[in-house]
């Protein structure tokens, strides 16, 4: 449905949109396979979550990018960045975080017994292999354990 309104010389046009309704079996459908360890390796392009960003805020935006991707894959709230990825981010300074990474982000069980969350994310450093990080999708990791 259209609504238009006339204001001297303008004309606005306003577009209304209706809410969809949303089947309850689809969302619990979804909620139930955000239920489930797993470990998976993407790769996040930093440069486009990074344009336009101040030169001294560039490491610690990418950190704070990288915390939302993984909340974003992995459906926690509770995303724990590995040392060694973080050094990786900061080698070459505050002003000179690599372009893309390469991270395994693994969705794992809280111990913890008063923890507000079930599951937390662990985010580290994936191998990159020779050929470089062209062409490599989304892969899921089988457990070792």
């Amino acid at each position: 449905p259209l609504s238009v309104s006339r204001r001297s010389s303008t004309l606005k046009v306003r577009v209304r949109r209706r809410r969809r309704s949303v089947d309850k079996e689809k969302m619990s459908e979804k909620k139930g396979r955000k239920e489930e360890v797993v470990t998976r390796e993407y790769t996040i392009n930093l440069h486009r979550r990074l344009h336009s960003c101040t030169f001294k805020k560039k490491a610690p935006k990418a950190i704070k990018e990288i915390r939302k991707f993984a909340e974003k894959a992995m459906g926690t709230k509770d995303v724990r960045v590995d040392v060694k990825l973080n050094k990786q981010i900061w080698s070459r300074g505050i002003r000179g975080p690599p372009r893309r990474i390469r991270v395994r982000v693994a969705r794992k069980r809280n111990d913890d017994e008063d923890a507000k969350e079930e599951f937390f994310s662990l985010v580290t450093v994936a191998e990159i292999p020779a050929e470089g990080l062209s062409g490599l999708g989304t892969k899921v990791i089988e457990e070792e354990d």
